[in-house]
């Protein structure tokens, strides 16, 4: 016996999870928080001011977008 899909359960086979927007908002993050990683690296003052509270603020703000990126509608 086969069972027929309904129009309901075939639109949302077809229908993706993310949209265009959300990929692109993703791939931000993601060079936000590779920013973030650029900006920690370097071989100068280990208590530099960039690599104690910016580039930390940086990493962090890439991830905390990357969680809106998925969650955004």
């Amino acid at each position: 016996m086969e069972k027929k899909a309904t129009p309901a359960s075939q639109a949302s086979k077809n229908e993706l999870v993310f949209t265009k927007k959300n990929y692109q908002l993703l791939l931000i993050s993601m060079a936000i928080v590779v920013v973030g990683f650029l900006l920690m690296m370097g071989t100068t003052d280990i208590y530099d001011f960039r690599k104690t509270l910016l580039a930390p603020m940086v990493v962090l703000f890439g991830f905390g977008f990357g969680i809106y990126a998925v969650l955004k509608k």
